[in-house]
């Protein structure tokens, strides 16, 4: 209750001294938390997914203009707001919060001059997809009772007008070169397809009215399903099935043969950018790609090593040969992949005491990535608890290849999305309710995708990778993580084809050919993100180093860690100033 009547008397201080001028009473947690609120009215799947049900019969037309004006105006505000908070008069936490809020403003200022709402459309994570996984009823929609199937149709309303301005704006694409590469076209008109049948019982959608609450009368039930099946035919099929007619005539014909970023007008500034807000750092992609290539030959060396290890007698492409084909290493069904990892987190789960004294009040569960959008999906993905504690986080793997899925890297890929990875980060956050919402549910790929690298490198330290093919698996995903270095800024900043990313993925690691390829076109249409993962798992390693060097035996790994959990995910400057402060405030006298 205090953080909702913190922000709702700073938007009244707010609004009382006008649009321009913040109130000179407001704290920085009191314009954090006024700032999200707005901002969550702007982002409903954002609130929906975060258990607030306030935005659940609402899609932002987040690439049109009116929309876009809005997050300007708001951006603008809060910026001119923060930057008048002097930080030295602010308290550990106060001086956090301001430095990552104004992080977010300026980084969201800086991307204006980037046309992305241009590319509205992708084989991830765009809103075609993510309305399916909602009204699917498996995702954070929630299907309880009459009013909640209403507000999602209400949904299937405002994605028919997400779908014209999509039309509109890849349109306008066109005629100004932002475009998609067409292999990535070409992936997105299958998964539009699937979303199409004549009959809507035999969609994704239907799922919520084959699981009508028990509490709906005949009646009821009767005038809902109708009132669906009516919104299915008139509304949400007809949309996709315009976006897909249009991806196919018009969009794939005139889609590029290029893959690069940089081949975009501006470009190469673009793609600079992009870099700077997913590493959140100040490295350039000349250094990022320089990097990739000591950490891909540092590992194969490691490689090499195992491959003697275990008596291998071939060369280490044989050995990566070996370990793609040879039927020992795979699973033979989906549900054998999924019991696999509930055997592994009870081992997990009793030996993260050891480092660790800080645990997710919600627990999560193991689900196999639905089968709509497995082929795209990647491997394994993590999601988020609800705030409201019904839901649990969900570690999904994919099982859509078995041959994608190798035995050994249950144990690594485990760490990392699940325990102590990314849910010990996300749900502990989640639960810190003294910090503003922008801390507890913020998301930096260089800290999120760091803190889960990290993670996997404690493997050791929890009794893990003791059969040498499962640290074999370790230094594999290692490797992948490396190459995205090398690929990703070698697709956007130096000229690299699809196929010399592929090639170089394969020749340095044993990952599946049908993985290499997904990873390829994912770093295609997502530039930069690839890189958070390595130089953040850096970044961490280098501030746990520098605690050591420092604290030497009054170094306390628990308490190290409980700083970063507790503390919400940060910009990697802001962490390693707060970091050096810690350390300062163990070394002090009592």
């Amino acid at each position: 209750m205090r953080r909702v009547l913190a922000a709702a008397a700073a938007l009244a201080l707010l609004a009382a001294c006008g649009r321009g001028a913040p109130p000179p009473e407001a704290t920085v947690f009191d314009l954090a938390e006024a700032y999200f609120e707005e901002m969550l009215a702007l982002n409903p799947v954002f609130a929906t997914n975060l258990g607030d049900e306030r935005y659940n019969d609402r899609l932002a037309i987040d690439i049109g203009p009116a929309h876009r004006a809005a997050v300007r105006e708001l951006e603008d505000r809060y910026l001119a707001a923060v930057e008048a908070i002097d930080p030295a008069r602010l308290d550990e936490e106060a001086r956090v919060t301001r430095d990552t809020f104004l992080h977010a403003l300026r980084q969201g200022v800086e991307g204006r001059e980037f046309p992305a709402e241009l590319m509205p459309v992708d084989q991830l994570f765009s809103l075609p997809q993510v309305l399916a996984v909602l009204g699917s009823g498996a995702g954070a929609q929630p299907f309880r009772n009459a009013q909640d199937y209403r507000n999602f149709m209400a949904r299937m309303d405002d994605f028919s007008a997400w779908v014209d301005q999509a039309i509109a704006n890849m349109r306008d694409g066109i005629e100004r070169g932002v475009v998609h590469p067409r292999p990535v076209v070409a992936k997105i008109i299958p998964q539009l397809d699937a979303m199409l049948r004549d009959d809507p019982a035999e969609t994704v959608f239907w799922g919520p009215i084959e699981n009508l609450p028990a509490a709906l009368d005949a009646a009821e039930r009767a005038a809902l399903i109708a009132e669906w099946r009516e919104r299915m035919v008139g509304t949400l099929l007809p949309a996709y099935a315009r976006l897909r007619d249009f991806m196919l005539a018009e969009y794939l014909p005139a889609s590029r043969a290029s893959v690069g970023w940089s081949d975009l007008p501006g470009g190469e500034d673009w793609y600079a950018y992009r870099v700077r807000r997913e590493t959140t750092t100040e490295m350039t992609p000349e250094d990022i790609h320089r990097l990739g290539l000591s950490e891909v030959a540092r590992l194969r060396g490691e490689m090499d090593r195992v491959r003697r290890e275990v008596g291998f007698e071939g060369d280490l492409a044989a050995f990566f040969e070996f370990l793609k084909t040879d039927p020992q290493f795979f699973f033979t069904s989906p549900d054998e992949v999924l019991e696999a990892y509930r055997e592994l987190k009870e081992r997990i789960d009793a030996a993260l005491p050891a480092l660790f004294s800080d645990f997710p009040r919600l627990d999560y569960e193991l689900r196999a990535v639905e089968e709509f959008r497995a082929a795209s999906a990647p491997g394994a993905f993590y999601e988020a608890p609800s705030l409201d504690g019904t839901r649990p986080g969900i570690f999904y793997v994919n099982t859509f290849n078995l041959r994608s899925q190798p035995r050994y890297g249950t144990e690594t890929l485990s760490v990392h999305e699940a325990s102590p990875g990314h849910h010990f980060q996300v749900a502990i956050a989640m639960e810190q309710d003294h910090l503003p919402r922008i801390r507890r549910f913020a998301s930096y790929v260089g800290f999120d995708e760091g803190w889960a690298l990290y993670a996997e490198s404690l493997g050791h330290e929890l009794g893990l990778f003791a059969d040498p093919y499962q640290y074999y698996g370790r230094l594999n995903d290692e490797q992948l993580r490396a190459m995205r270095l090398v690929v990703d800024t070698g697709l956007h900043a130096f000229g690299w084809s699809r196929e010399e990313a592929i090639d170089f993925m394969l020749e340095n690691s044993s990952l599946a050919e049908s993985d290499v390829v997904a990873e390829v076109e994912r770093y295609i249409v997502w530039p930069g993100q690839a890189l958070g993962y390595k130089i953040g798992e850096f970044a961490l390693r280098e501030m746990r180093a520098d605690a050591e060097r420092a604290l030497g035996e009054d170094f306390d790994i628990k308490a190290w860690h409980s700083m970063l959990l507790r503390g919400g995910a940060l910009p990697l400057e802001v962490l390693a100033a707060r970091n050096q402060r810690w350390i300062e405030a163990q070394s002090a006298p009592d």
